[in-house]
């Protein structure tokens, strides 16, 4: 029997102009499934967000966790420049708004529990790749570039590494493209009332203040899942991908936002990830720039903390703005709202429209549609919404 697993992308596009874009739904896991210690807390202890992947067709892939698609064999390499180009002139798959991604999209990608290339080879065919280029410069140097390793870390490179601009490493380019336009808010993070910071990008809680000691990894992980703060015990030594998304590449030394107010200063943090090939070296976040790589277990050193929740701005979002609800029902798509719904179309990702409806009902029922990717506009009380759904067999 296949169990059918709907997930929703909800956008609201009656909102004012805001500043920072959040582009992927959720951060997915890391593939670790492994464990590497019997001290509970690594990483394959936890399964948030399970990677997933529709093939589109033979070019592209959907993420069922962040919502974007992606270029599934590489574009090859090529020069920093000539990546940016690459991308804004592609079309594939139907389509011709494609980008170069960021270094938090490109990470995503990861398959941090296998070694060179660290990549879901059943998704993205291995190439000859070393780096994939992503859009983002080093914070006042130009000349370095944001990148993603083969290897399974992300780092500031030199432009001129790559064999086309005169060096010896095979740069290479992967483009993606937002399914629907992304998410908006005024600032990045929200500063709680209880010594604890919620991020708006990854959807996750941080504790403020970094534990006071450095430890070794084994200790962190511990001492991680010991910990009670802010009224839950919950906490958890994040993984590396969590980690990572702390960084802000707009800010060095440390490269994190102010919001923080310094409490997260320059140093290495552990992540719950270890090496599969190189299971006595475990993943760290260097916030001197916001490089990820690998230190063995032994050492000592910094500890911040994660938690998984709902905050009260997604809970705002989904019980006030948001005037419908959507439900998975006998292979059905169940539509309910508070008022009436002028006018709905569901259409999948190349623009072809599958259903429509301007009855000005209060709930509608969308049959079921093959497994990808779906686009549903409403008119509900003069406002337009869309939502976006994946809809995957597994």
């Amino acid at each position: 029997m296949k169990i059918f697993f709907l997930f929703l992308f909800l956008w609201f596009y009656e909102s004012d102009a805001q500043l920072v874009k959040k582009t992927m739904k959720n951060i997915p896991d890391t593939w670790q499934t492994k464990d590497y210690t019997s001290t509970f807390g690594e990483d394959s202890d936890y399964a948030i967000n399970s990677p997933g992947f529709i093939i589109q067709d033979n070019l592209t892939a959907i993420d069922t966790v962040t919502g974007l698609q992606w270029q599934r064999t590489d574009g090859g390499e090529m020069t920093y420049e000539s990546a940016g180009l690459y991308c804004d002139t592609l079309t594939l798959g139907g389509f011709s708004d494609w980008r170069l991604p960021n270094c938090h999209e490109l990470f995503s990608l990861l398959h941090l529990d296998k070694p060179n290339p660290a990549l879901p080879d059943a998704i993205f065919p291995k190439t000859a790749a070393e780096y994939w280029w992503s859009s983002q410069n080093q914070i006042n140097d130009n000349t370095k570039a944001w990148v993603t390793n083969a290897g399974g870390g992300v780092g500031n490179h030199v432009k001129k590494e790559t064999i086309s601009a005169g060096g010896t490493k095979r740069f290479h380019v992967r483009a993606v493209r937002d399914i629907l336009p992304p998410k908006e808010y005024q600032s990045r993070c929200i500063q709680n009332a209880d010594g604890t910071i919620t991020d708006n990008l990854s959807g996750l809680m941080w504790k403020q203040q970094p534990l006071q000691d450095s430890l070794n990894w084994e200790s962190a992980l511990q001492i991680a899942e010991e910990t009670n703060v802010a009224g839950v015990n919950d906490w958890r030594l994040p993984n590396i991908k969590e980690l990572q998304s702390l960084n802000d590449e707009d800010y060095s030394n440390p490269s994190i936002n102010p919001m923080f107010n310094g409490q997260i200063s320059v140093g290495k943090y552990w992540s719950s990830t270890s090496l599969p090939n190189q299971t006595t070296k475990a993943w760290y976040l260097d916030t001197r720039f916001g490089i990820t790589t690998y230190a063995l277990k032994t050492d000592k050193l910094k500890i911040v903390l994660v938690r998984t929740a709902k905050t009260s701005l997604q809970a705002v979002e989904a019980e006030s703005v948001l005037p419908y609800r959507l439900y998975w029902n006998n292979n059905t798509v169940h539509i309910e709202s508070n008022y009436p719904i002028e006018s709905m179309s569901c259409y999948n990702i190349t623009g072809h429209t599958l259903y429509e409806n301007q009855d000005h009902v209060y709930s509608l029922d969308i049959p079921q549609n093959p497994e990808g990717c779906y686009i549903m506009s409403f008119i509900i009380n003069g406002h337009t919404y869309r939502t976006s759904y994946i809809h995957t067999a597994r």
